[in-house]
């Protein structure tokens, strides 16, 4: 009976990628739709709960860490299962999560509240990138459809920070989240009319925690993938920097309040980068895109502490930070395609490995932020160009082995 029910709808056909490119844009967007939508109600929850901005970040950290280990979990159970009913029951439970947000009475309670409603948005993470990589073979390919969904995701920050404003004018921060459930039942809908499935599913993969263990280090342990999913993560570690910070950064360091609007600014500069690279990689490598582009993040964030070592102009760190979210919107699809590259029907399992990196990084900064407490731009920045530095270094470094022959030259090349 339940089989029937969750039949999908159609086979997958050419015809069919356009819409579910757009289904998929919708589940990898929940992610960060669910992180900017309450943070302009920060000092509103630290208000109501009788404690510190800083404190409030720890929702945000708890949620990087549920969307880390859901992402684990559902990569095996989607290459098992297939795409489909493990992303149809990861709705549900983000639906509750929300529901349970919303009645929160103490910060403890939110902080359990965001890590169940990571777990529910995880699985958006790993089916968005694996059937991507189902559908399309070559590297150009998937960075390509990757820069369509970023389309997509990039919308989400900048709506999400307006919602939330818009919401708390007329009610308070709690029916931010019912809002959230509500969009949930919508992405339901979607998944469950539109979305057919990718992949065939496979009895044989293990789900005993063990062999799980197992084959995410035989993965991580591939030279591709801990390449560029670690270069990834250091610089998507920048960017979660930057957005759990960003209550600190505008109201606390720069003394503005209302700064929904400037962080959909930013968010659209992701947008324009990820859509220029989708023809920007048609006249260069992958690889080559990427490193040229690791080093100009360094000079962007050496600028950056510069800035807030010397004059801390507002007008001029926003600006650098405008500037690097354009090239994020280069690397980040560029990286995660670099680290899918060499993986078939694994395609579920690399999907979540690199996806829970990422998070990981963002949890990593976000506590670490909280922790500094210190209400200066300094720390954002100089954590900014240490991560950058980082992975540039592992770009380069693959290369260099690439070139002397310890490493084989790939279809990572072009």
């Amino acid at each position: 009976m339940l089989k029937s029910i969750l039949k999908a709808p159609k086979h997958v056909t050419t015809e069919h990628k356009g819409t579910i490119l757009y289904v998929l844009g919708t589940l990898i967007a929940l992610g960060p739709f669910s992180i900017d939508t309450y943070t302009p109600s920060f000092t509103n929850i630290a208000l109501d709960f009788n404690t510190t901005e800083h404190a409030i970040e720890l929702t945000l950290s708890s949620y990087f860490i549920g969307i880390s280990l859901g992402q684990l979990a559902f990569g095996p159970i989607m290459d098992r299962f297939g795409r489909r009913i493990p992303q149809i029951l990861s709705l549900l439970i983000y639906i509750a999560a929300a529901i349970g947000c919303y009645f929160a009475a103490n910060l403890t309670e939110l902080i359990v509240g965001r890590f169940f409603l990571a777990i529910g948005a995880s699985a958006g993470m790993v089916s968005s990138k694996a059937i991507l990589r189902d559908l399309f073979k070559s590297n150009i390919e998937v960075a390509r459809a990757m820069s369509i969904l970023m389309l997509i995701m990039g919308g989400a920050p900048i709506a999400a920070p307006l919602v939330g404003r818009l919401i708390i004018a007329f009610f308070n921060w709690p029916e931010i989240f019912l809002f959230l459930a509500g969009f949930a039942v919508l992405m339901f809908l979607n998944v469950f009319f539109l979305l057919p499935e990718s992949s065939v599913p496979n009895k044989k993969v293990s789900l005993k925690p063990l062999n799980i263990v197992k084959n995410y280090i035989h993965i991580l342990s591939h030279p591709e993938f801990f390449t560029f999913s670690m270069a990834g993560g250091f610089t998507i570690g920048a960017m979660f920097a930057y957005i759990s910070d960003a209550p600190v950064f505008f109201n606390k360091v720069y003394g503005i309040e209302d700064f929904a609007v400037l962080l959909g600014v930013n968010a659209a500069a992701l947008i324009i980068g990820s859509q220029v690279n989708r023809f920007v990689i048609k006249k260069i490598g992958v690889l080559e895109l990427s490193l040229k582009i690791s080093l100009i993040l360094v000079g962007i964030a050496l600028l950056f502490l510069i800035n807030t070592l010397t004059i801390d102009s507002f007008y001029v760190s926003y600006g650098l930070m405008f500037i690097m979210m354009f090239f994020l919107g280069f690397q980040n699809p560029n990286a995660t395609s670099l680290s899918l590259n060499p993986f078939g029907k694994k395609a579920g399992r690399a999907s979540a490995l690199v996806g829970s990196i990422k998070m990981i990084f963002g949890a990593l900064v976000s506590f670490i932020l909280s922790a500094i407490g210190m209400e200066s731009a300094i720390p954002l920045a100089a954590l900014c160009l240490v991560l950058y530095i980082l992975s540039a270094l592992l770009f380069f470094r693959y290369q260099r082995k690439v070139k002397s022959g310890r490493l084989p030259k790939s279809n990572s090349q072009s």
